[in-house]
C-alpha cells in the first residue's frame, strides 16, 4: 500500500500526511460489480482510489438510476466528503466498475487534516471542482444532447475507465445508467452496428470506432 500511495499521491500530499494515511487508513480490494456505498447509509470513511474505477449513481423516486460520473485512480468522492462533514446519509450509490483497490480513511480525520495539511485541503477542493464539472456535463448531456450522442459518450467513457474495448454490460444495464428503456438502447446499438461503429455479440459489445 505504501508504494501505491507514494506513486499516486506524492505530488498531492506531504510525506507526513502519507504517513498518517498509512497509519489510519484501511486497504480494501473489491471485485467488480460490488456496491460499496448505498443510498440512505451513514458514511464512516472516504475512499482514496489506488486502482480500478467506481461508478456513482443517483436514484429517483421510482427506483430508476442515472449515472452521474466515474471515479478513477487518484480520485475520491466529494459527495461522500460532503455527507461526512454534514453527518448526513448518502444520497448516491457507488458500485465498482472494475476490480478496485482503495484506502478507506476514517471520517474524523477529514476535518483534522483540512486544518493541518495544505496538500489535503487542495486535494479536497480540487475533488469538489472536478465532480461539479462532471455533474454539469451530465446535466448538459441530458438537457441538450439526444440519446444517440449520450449513448456514444457513455460507451466511450466505459472503454476509457475499463481500458477494454469489449463492454460486458447488458442492454438493460446500459439503459439503467442512461435512465431510458432497454428497447431504445437496443435500437440505437443496432444503428451504431450498421454504421460499423461497434459489433454486437451475445455477451459483450465490441467497440470499433466511436
Amino acid at each position: 500500500m505504501k508504494e501505491d500511495l507514494l506513486e499516486i499521491f506524492s505530488s498531492h500530499f506531504e510525506q507526513s500526511l502519507i504517513d498518517e494515511i498509512l497509519q489510519e487508513g484501511r486497504l480494501m480490494e473489491v471485485p467488480a460489480g460490488e456496491t460499496i456505498m448505498d443510498i440512505g447509509q451513514y458514511i464512516r470513511s472516504i475512499p482514496l482510489l489506488l486502482s480500478g474505477a467506481i461508478k456513482v449513481l443517483r436514484e429517483d423516486e421510482e427506483g430508476d438510476e442515472l449515472l452521474l460520473y466515474y471515479l478513477e485512480q487518484g480520485e475520491t468522492c466529494s459527495v461522500t466528503m460532503a455527507c461526512c462533514m454534514g453527518q448526513t446519509k448518502s444520497e448516491i450509490r457507488a458500485i465498482t466498475e472494475t476490480d478496485t483497490k482503495m484506502v478507506m480513511v476514517p471520517v474524523q480525520k477529514m476535518e483534522e487534516w483540512m486544518a493541518k495539511y495544505k496538500g489535503w485541503r487542495n486535494y479536497v477542493f480540487e475533488s469538489y471542482q472536478n465532480r461539479l464539472n462532471e455533474l454539469l456535463q451530465t446535466v448538459d448531456s441530458i438537457a441538450f444532447k439526444n440519446l444517440d450522442q449520450r449513448l456514444v459518450d457513455y460507451l466511450k467513457k466505459k472503454v476509457e475507465v475499463t481500458n477494454d474495448d469489449r463492454i460486458r454490460n447488458t442492454h438493460q444495464e446500459i439503459a439503467y445508467d442512461l435512465h431510458t428503456s432497454r428497447v431504445v438502447v437496443s435500437r440505437l446499438l443496432k444503428k451504431l452496428e450498421k454504421m460499423k461503429k461497434l459489433v454486437l455479440h451475445r455477451n459483450y459489445i465490441h467497440v470499433i470506432d466511436l
